[in-house]
């Protein structure tokens, strides 16, 4: 459960990131996905999940241009 937390207060550091414009969506959008996988226990299940925020993650950075280098650390939460 701590890694899904730490996870996903990365993920919203990144969504600061992002156009002003575009940030109550996407910060919405996480919560709403993080909300519905915090009862998961499985650890596979969980490892899928975080590998899939990081994918995501990364591909609305670089939608809008932002370097992925920023997500380094959201990477090293989601691959341990």
């Amino acid at each position: 459960m701590k890694r899904a937390l730490r996870a996903y207060k990365e993920v919203l550091r990144l969504v600061r990131r992002l156009p002003p414009e575009t940030r109550p969506y996407y910060a919405k959008y996480a919560r709403e996905n993080f909300v519905n996988y915090r009862d998961l226990d499985d650890s596979t299940s969980l490892d899928e999940l975080l590998h899939r925020a990081y994918a995501h993650s990364t591909w609305v950075l670089n939608k809008y241009s932002v370097d992925e280098l920023a997500a380094e650390k959201l990477k090293v939460i989601c691959s341990k």
